[in-house]
């Protein structure tokens, strides 16, 4: 059984982002990629509400790139709490 994984906006934001110059922010850009490209296939991701409102603000370009990405995601429901901390 193939373990579940809750993927919030971070890992998404990196992927669809351009090159950083910032060598702590180009690292984990990479290291994202490779994990994206190696071993996502071995969970099942997840994203909820949250994560999909958060990843459709700022830059449209990167939006719709972000979207791309958690299109075919299964949803979990979001629990009240969750919500009452929402920015």
């Amino acid at each position: 059984m193939r373990k579940r994984v809750y993927l919030e906006t971070t890992i998404v934001s990196y992927l669809a982002a351009q090159p950083s110059r910032d060598l702590v922010v180009a690292a984990n850009q990479e290291l994202t990629r490779e994990w994206w490209e190696r071993r996502r296939c071995d969970f099942d991701l997840y994203v909820s509400q949250l994560v999909l409102d958060e990843a459709a603000g700022g830059d449209p370009a990167a939006a719709e790139r972000r979207l791309g990405l958690l299109q075919n995601l299964p949803q979990v429901p979001v629990a009240e709490e969750a919500a009452s901390l929402r920015r």
